[in-house]
């Protein structure tokens, strides 16, 4: 097996990786965090991404080879800056794209960007954005800790891939007794990075806490939800942020996930990593911690 728990690449920093198996092969869609010295601040300035760079691997036990430049901000007349965690999908023998940016606004939009190869390049179509209410609001008030906790957002797409074929609603993360999980629930509650995979049947939503930095995982019956909370994936890793991927190649699962140990603990600075991700008897995922086999 290759050496897990190192970087994949250490030549650039990469982080929010999602992985996908296209033609017998491991793909990996990373963030590309660039290295300087600007502000640190809750807006994420900190976080000047201009550029997406897929890897892939041959297998698990392959060096993992950085493909080049896949697609530039500069080729995207709508984006200002900071193009964050990207998602790509195959139909009909063409990838697709996914990503998040800022328009000319400082507003996020997401775009979508096809290619026929799954390293690209990739040539940006239209973007397509929704809010939860329906539109921007500049400043929306504080969630309320006793208040049910705001989940991510599902919607199937059109047949080409590149628009929203219903409104986008929200997938519900009940407790143990059935109840939604509540905003101030931040060793459970939903904050960001959602991953959906399925195992023997079930669909397993994970995603971070944020504040608390763990990865988490839930299950339901349905990719719309409702999901019933299930445990930890990961417990918290050097840096701020977690945001990951789980993908199953050759009959094992792997997850795909970042931290800071490449840069000696700069948040922006991040490197992915990958490791064998087990179950139990019962479905449950058996947690890991990040600096132990």
């Amino acid at each position: 097996m290759a050496k897990q728990k190192e970087p994949l690449v250490t030549h650039i920093y990469t982080a929010d990786p999602s992985a996908h198996v296209f033609n017998g092969k491991i793909y990996v869609y990373p963030s590309h965090d660039l290295e300087h010295d600007g502000e640190d601040n809750d807006e994420g300035d900190e976080y000047q991404m201009e550029d997406y760079h897929i890897l892939s691997m041959d297998n698990v036990d392959a060096p993992c080879i950085d493909n080049g430049e896949a697609l530039n901000m500069r080729d995207v007349p709508w984006v200002s800056k900071q193009m964050w965690a990207p998602d790509c999908a195959e139909k009909n023998g063409k990838y697709y794209l996914y990503f998040p940016a800022r328009d000319k606004d400082l507003r996020f939009h997401i775009g979508v960007a096809v290619s026929d190869s799954p390293v690209g390049p990739f040539k940006p179509e239209p973007d397509y954005e929704k809010w939860q209410t329906g539109e921007f609001v500049e400043n929306p008030a504080e969630i309320p800790a006793d208040a049910k906790a705001l989940g991510p957002q599902v919607a199937k797409l059109t047949d080409d891939m590149l628009q929203f074929a219903e409104a986008p609603q929200e997938i519900t993360i009940l407790d143990e007794n059935g109840e939604p999980l509540k905003a101030g629930d931040e060793d459970r509650r939903y904050f960001e990075g959602p991953w959906m995979h399925k195992y023997n049947g079930k669909y397993y939503l994970s995603y971070s806490t944020g504040t608390t930095h763990y990865l988490v995982y839930a299950i339901g019956d349905s990719p719309k939800g409702p999901f019933t909370y299930a445990g930890r994936i990961l417990e918290p890793v050097i840096g701020w942020t977690t945001h990951h991927s789980i993908v199953e190649y050759e009959g094992k699962w792997y997850l795909f996930y970042h931290d800071s140990s490449l840069s000696g603990g700069v948040n922006h600075r991040r490197c992915v990593k990958f490791r064998e991700l087990k179950y139990d008897e019962n479905g449950k995922i058996i947690t890991m911690k990040p600096y132990e086999d």
